[in-house]
């Protein structure tokens, strides 16, 4: 039975060829199984797979407990990742060591940031994990700097809106990021890569003279669809909006759970995707939940305080969900 290879599996094996870190490889051979057509004629493709899967992560395991692991493989903390990437200088690094407590180089010369650096932001109840990654230029992507943005939630793409060549640093990480499959006009199911719909334009150094003008012509190039914030770490106003951005970027909400006749757990909210329903929060609570579910009632988005509500009801953010089981 012939294979019958679909074009998304022929980009992920692609990328797979490009890879040049474990973390980039195993990202792409997760896409190649995702979108491979499962029938007999992939059996032994399918195998194939897996197999090179479990010896780069029993690779990757031995590595990291020997102390030598890949510096681009930036563990997932928080309610989500978000990657700062674009050109040198253009205030990434001031941008999340204004955010966060992570020791970031700030420089005025290009390539201080050598290696991912990553940090928590607050943001109201939840923390939010950012990561300053090596600047994109013209000429290169630094190996294994593929692999960091592919496995991020969010991007968000920062230019030097005080700079003469700011449309260059946006046609520039553009370019580059849609060269390498990273960023895409379509919706392909199964593979790692981001949309407009996870990207954020974040023109910075807005305090610097000729910035409100160029921040006009940012506006006129970026690419429908495309949501563009003005920031500047010398104006705390913006990073107040910046955060909230950000938030609003990652497409997830803070549902808060609550013990019959008790008070609602209002520390730890339980981070779903938007759109999410009762059956989601309640497999977030404990896999078995779902199946066990008898009733739930809802305080915030409901008609009114602690309406039942059927197992479908799409929740909003900080709504209080009470399972019953």
């Amino acid at each position: 039975m012939p294979a019958n290879l679909p074009p998304q599996y022929i980009e992920a094996e692609e990328v797979y060829r490009r890879a040049k870190t474990a973390a980039e490889k195993i990202a792409a051979l997760e896409d190649m199984l995702a979108v491979i057509p499962k029938h007999k004629g992939t059996e032994k493709l399918q195998a194939d797979i897996k197999r090179r899967l479990a010896r780069l992560r029993d690779e990757s395991e031995k590595k990291a407990k020997a102390g030598r692991r890949d510096p681009f493989l930036v563990e997932r903390h928080g309610a989500g990742q978000v990657a700062v990437v674009g050109f040198p200088n253009v205030g990434k690094s001031a941008l999340v060591g204004a955010f966060t407590r992570a020791k970031v180089e700030v420089a005025p010369y290009p390539f201080a940031t050598a290696f991912p650096v990553a940090g928590m932001m607050e943001y109201e109840d939840i923390l939010i994990q950012l990561v300053d990654l090596p600047p994109i230029t013209e000429g290169e992507f630094v190996p294994g700097l593929a692999g960091a943005i592919r496995n991020a939630d969010a991007l968000l793409i920062t230019i030097d809106a005080s700079s003469d060549d700011c449309l260059d640093q946006f046609d520039g990480t553009l370019s580059q990021l849609k060269e390498r499959k990273i960023l895409r006009d379509d919706i392909v199911e199964g593979l790692h890569y981001h949309t407009k719909d996870t990207c954020l334009i974040v023109a910075t150094k807005m305090d610097i003279e000729g910035a409100e003008d160029n921040l006009e012509l940012i506006n006129e190039y970026a690419p429908p669809g495309f949501r563009l914030i003005s920031a500047s770490v010398e104006l705390k106003e913006t990073l107040e909006l910046l955060r909230k951005e950000i938030f609003d970027l990652l497409g997830i909400m803070r549902i808060y759970s609550k013990k019959p006749g008790h008070d609602p757990d209002m520390n730890q909210p339980f981070i779903l995707k938007k759109g999410a329903t009762v059956v989601d929060m309640a497999e977030a609570v404990h896999r078995d939940f779902p199946s066990k579910l008898k009733s739930a009632r809802v305080w915030g988005s409901a008609r009114f305080p602690g309406q039942a509500v059927p197992r479908d009801y799409v929740l909003e953010d900080k709504d209080i969900v009470e399972l019953r089981v």
